[in-house]
C-alpha cells in the first residue's frame, strides 16, 4: 500500500532548524552563543577590535628600529686569550675546545686587545688590522676561512 511506505530507519535525517527564538542553539551546537552583540545579524568588526577597550596592539610598547637579517655576529676573541694556549696552530675546533668561544658553528673574529709574543698559526673567519700585524710581527700566520653563510 502506497501509504505506508517510509524510509529506511536511519536513512533519512531532520534537519536543523537554526535561528528560532531568543538564544537558540545553546550549547556544543550554538553558532552563535547566547545575546549579545556577536549573537545579531549583521554584526562584522575588524581584526583587532576589542570591544571600546584599548586594544592590544595599542597597549604594548612601541618596539624601535629593525632587526638586520644579513647582520653577522662574531664571537669575540683577543690576542691576551690566544697568548694563554699552549697549541701553535689554533683553528676553531681548539678555540671551543678551551672555551674561548661558545660555538664552533658561529663565525669567529679576533681582535688586538693584548700582546703576544709566541708564533702562532691562526685560522678564524675574521681578524682586525691590529691583530693580524701583531700576529705577523711575533712570526705566526693568518688564514681566513671562507663560509658560504655564516649563520648569526
Amino acid at each position: 500500500m502506497l501509504n505506508a511506505l517510509h524510509p529506511a530507519k536511519g536513512s533519512r535525517k531532520k534537519r536543523r532548524r537554526l535561528g528560532r527564538g531568543d538564544s537558540s542553539g545553546h550549547g556544543s551546537f550554538s553558532t552563535r552563543g547566547c545575546k549579545g552583540q556577536n549573537s545579531r545579524a549583521g554584526t562584522k568588526f575588524r581584526p583587532g577590535f576589542e570591544g571600546n577597550q584599548t586594544p592590544l596592539v595599542q597597549r604594548l610598547p612601541q618596539l624601535r628600529g629593525f632587526n638586520n637579517v644579513n647582520k653577522v655576529y662574531y664571537q669575540v676573541v683577543n690576542l691576551d686569550d690566544l697568548a694563554n694556549m699552549k697549541e701553535s696552530k689554533i683553528s676553531i675546533v681548539e678555540l671551543k675546545k678551551s672555551r674561548l668561544i661558545s660555538s664552533a658553528n658561529k663565525p669567529v673574529k679576533v681582535l688586538g686587545k693584548g700582546k703576544i709574543t709566541q708564533k702562532l698559526d691562526l685560522e678564524v673567519h675574521a681578524i682586525s688590522a691590529t691583530a693580524k700585524e701583531a700576529i705577523e710581527k711575533a712570526g705566526g700566520t693568518v688564514s681566513l676561512i671562507k663560509k658560504a653563510n655564516p649563520s648569526s
